[in-house]
Formats: structure tokens, C-alpha cells, sequence
């Protein structure tokens, strides 16, 4: 069975609530009668109550940037998978490169938040990726091995079908540069094998893996022509309602 395309559009830290609203409402109207993919968006914590708002009715996933393990208690700073859920978040965004680069989190804290918002009914998209010294230092595949079998630590396979993997050589974010067509599905197929080795190959062929990292509408055709190659996750072109548009409408 083919694999659904899959575009989410990651807003990071931007937008006040009333722009929010707003590029939520554009996207709803132009992207939210497509059937044959699914589209996703992940706006700043303070603005997923207007962009729920915005999207009532249509078909568009929302999702959070990031999620506690608990349901509640001290600690400061975080958002529970009840807290996203009470939102009308379904998936969240985990081990984002500017998560595990800027603020430290390392892989054992990535699968802690991934078995927490699996727990508690919320869909990870799990990302993993290298940096420029390591693929320089040709260890790309040891790198991302690492970060998937720590990442997938103790899910089973009833709760992977859940996932969606999302490749995103750190290199790429927000540099303009982006990995080729052959390096982008190269990557895929490394982690479609993998996750072979880690759950049944049918459960392999059905998880879906997104290409992240400058994914633009000049490049969105050619990257999902690469059999492996199931969606994007869209950093700074999807804070325009146009250019989003063009993406999730690839040719």
C-alpha cells in the first residue's frame, strides 16, 4: 500500500497570535481539501489556541514543537501531552536538531518525550540528523543508527506505526543549502533499512520519513519523486501562505 505524502510545516519561534491566525486561516482555505496527503502545522505554544481556532473543520493536523514525558507536575517551562492534547493537538515535534544543538537535549531525553507523548495518545515525529563535521567525517549513518535505535528505545511495534521519522541534516536548516536528490534518498533508504532491522520489514515500508531542511518550492518536486522520500518537514517557507501552498501541492 503506498505511503501518504505527508508536509508539516514547522513555525519554530514565530509569529504573534493574531499572524498565527491568520496564515492558518490561508493555509486551511487552499490546502485543506487534499485527500490524497496530509497536512501539518506546528505554531509557537502561545498561538495553538488561534490556529486551532483557524483550522475548525478542515482537515489540517496540528501539532506542538515539543512535549513533556507528564501529565502534569514541577516542571517549569514544559507543556504535558494533555496540555497539547486539550489544544486539539494530535502529533508533536521531537528531537528537533535546534532542540538537541541549542538547548542540549540528548538522545535519552528525545525517547523519554517520545514514549511519553505515545503514552498519552499524541504522534511523534521523530527527527534525526548529522551535522556538517559529522558527515565531513563520513559518520552519517553511525550518527543517525544512534539517534534511531536510542530514539525508538522500548516503543514496540504497535505503538511505531504511530511515528513518522523526519531526516534533517543539520547542515541544511535554515543554511539555504540543501542535501541532494541522491544524498536526501540515500539517507531514506538507510533509515526505511533500519527500521527493518528494528521492527518487520511491513512495518518499515508503511512508516513514512520526511526530508527536512530548506525544502523551498523550487525543490519540493524533485525531492518527492525519490522512492523513499515520503514528505517534508518545512521550516522558514512554510511562514508563507504561497510558497506552503506550492509545497504541499508538489507535482
Amino acid at each position: 500500500m503506498p505511503r501518504k505524502p505527508f508536509i508539516a510545516g514547522n513555525w519554530k519561534m514565530s509569529l504573534a497570535t493574531n499572524e498565527a491566525s491568520q496564515l492558518a486561516m490561508s493555509i486551511a482555505s487552499t490546502c485543506s481539501d487534499l485527500s490524497d496527503r496530509d497536512v501539518l502545522i506546528a505554531p509557537s505554544f502561545t498561538a495553538l489556541h488561534a490556529v486551532a481556532d483557524a483550522i475548525k473543520g478542515s482537515d489540517i493536523i496540528l501539532a506542538g514543537q515539543n512535549v513533556c514525558w507528564e501529565e502534569q507536575g514541577a516542571y517549569t517551562g514544559e507543556i504535558s501531552p494533555a496540555m497539547l492534547r486539550d489544544l486539539g493537538c494530535t502529533s508533536v515535534i521531537i528531537g528537533h536538531s535546534e532542540r538537541r544543538t541549542l538547548f542540549g537535549e540528548t538522545d535519552q531525553l528525545v525517547n523519554k518525550r517520545l514514549t511519553g507523548a505515545l503514552a498519552h495518545g499524541i504522534n511523534p515525529i521523530l527527527c534525526v540528523g548529522e551535522t556538517l563535521e559529522e558527515r565531513e567525517q563520513n559518520i552519517t549513518f553511525e550518527v543517525l543508527e544512534k539517534q534511531m535505535r536510542i530514539g525508538l528505545d522500548k516503543v514496540d511495534e504497535n505503538s511505531a506505526h504511530h511515528i513518522v521519522i523526519a531526516y534533517e541534516p543539520v547542515w541544511a536548516i535554515g543554511t539555504g543549502k540543501t542535501a541532494s536528490n541522491e544524498q536526501a534518498q540515500e539517507v531514506h533508504a538507510f533509515l526505511r533499512q533500519l527500521l527493518a532491522q528494528i521492527y518487520k520489514k511491513g512495518l518499515a515500508a508503511s512508516i513514512r520519513i520526511l526530508y527536512g531542511g530548506s525544502v523551498k518550492p523550487e525543490n519540493i518536486d524533485s525531492l518527492m519523486v525519490q522512492p523513499d522520500i515520503d514528505g517534508a518537514l518545512v521550516g522558514g517557507a512554510a511562514l508563507n501562505a504561497q510558497s506552503f501552498e506550492r509545497i504541499v501541492k508538489f507535482k
